[in-house]
């Protein structure tokens, strides 16, 4: 029997996060252990953006960082925010090809979101749920922490849960032709010279 697509996800999520922990360093060089252009490639490389930039948004909040290099910072951010939007189109071309020949039924709707950008939400809450667990396990914090920790958790894993079931059933209604997807390039303004008044007005 096939994985559910949402079971494939999360299973590649938790490695990549596993292997970002290894070092825990935003500025190690991470191998894909999956071959491109394989969808379980571009799962990995996803999370992959997602974690190395989680930890970039931590490291910014420090009170004491020094205002350049938190600039610095801030520029690999927006640069890893274009990478994140830029593969989760990828991904959504990816499902385009696999069900171009699907014959759309009479009744066929179009979902508010596209698959990809589920399965972005979907990396960022494995995300969550790593870094809350880790909560409910410091030997450092309060009991109060600890037990505030794991009732977040509960809540995570069922919208875990309910994410999953989600997608699932969003690209099982695809397949069928219940459901049909287009792809809306996210045309981000502030990163592009042409579009930012900021930029094009210097």
């Amino acid at each position: 029997m096939e994985k559910l697509f949402s079971k494939l996800c999360i299973d590649i999520f938790r490695q990549s996060i596993d292997d970002y922990h290894v070092t825990d360093n935003v500025d190690s060089v991470i191998k894909n252990p999956y071959t491109h252009p394989n969808i379980e490639y571009y799962l990995y490389l996803k999370n992959t953006i997602d974690t190395v930039q989680w930890h970039l948004e931590d490291i910014i909040r420090r009170p004491d960082i020094d205002p350049v290099e938190a600039l610095k910072i801030k520029r690999r951010i927006d640069k890893s925010n274009q990478d994140r939007t830029d593969l989760v189109e990828l991904i959504d071309s990816w499902f385009l090809d696999k069900y171009k020949d699907v014959k759309h039924l009479p009744e066929v709707t179009i979902n508010t979101e596209t698959p990809a950008w589920a399965v972005d939400r979907l990396s960022i809450l494995t995300l969550k749920i790593y870094h809350m667990r880790c909560e409910t396990l410091r030997a450092d914090a309060s009991r109060e922490h600890i037990e505030a920790c794991k009732q977040k958790l509960k809540v995570l894993e069922e919208q875990e849960n309910d994410l999953s079931q989600a997608i699932d059933s969003l690209i099982s209604d695809i397949a069928a032709g219940r459901k049909y997807m287009k792809i809306y390039k996210q045309m981000k303004m502030y990163n592009d010279p042409a579009l930012n008044p900021e930029l094009y007005g210097k």
